[in-house]
């Protein structure tokens, strides 16, 4: 699990392997991560766009720069809440990373601020020794 806070904003992503998705032998590895966004702040706030850096081991990278919300969504979080969603990602090795970053606005006052998705590594089970 990793963790980061921004501005009263909490992100934790937790992964999974997805071995009934992967298929090793062709390069094909599947991973799902499940991302929880708490709202520690005095502030309604609203997803807005988001931004991913992905890389595997074989040094392939994209990016995605501001993405409209996630997973088809834009959330209003007010205080005290949080919003958790599932998504996934492939690679052609079986260890990867991803880390990026959420634009969010106060919903109150409009401030528009950056968000962390820490750092997370998406790998099998059997890798992790």
């Amino acid at each position: 699990m990793e963790i980061a806070i921004t501005d009263g904003i909490k992100v934790t992503v937790n992964t999974f392997f997805l071995p009934e998705y992967s298929v090793p032998a062709e390069r094909h590895y599947v991973f799902s991560y499940q991302i929880r966004i708490e709202n520690l702040s005095a502030y309604t706030v609203q997803l807005l766009t988001r931004n991913w850096d992905i890389i595997d081991i074989t040094g392939t990278n994209r990016t995605v720069k501001n993405g409209n919300g996630v997973i088809g969504k834009n959330p209003v979080i007010l205080p005290g809440d949080h919003f958790e969603y599932t998504s996934g990602c492939h690679f052609v090795s079986p260890i990867g990373k991803m880390s990026g970053s959420y634009k969010m606005q106060r919903v109150n006052d409009k401030k528009v601020f950056e968000v962390e998705i820490p750092e997370f590594t998406l790998m099998p089970s059997f890798s992790k020794n």
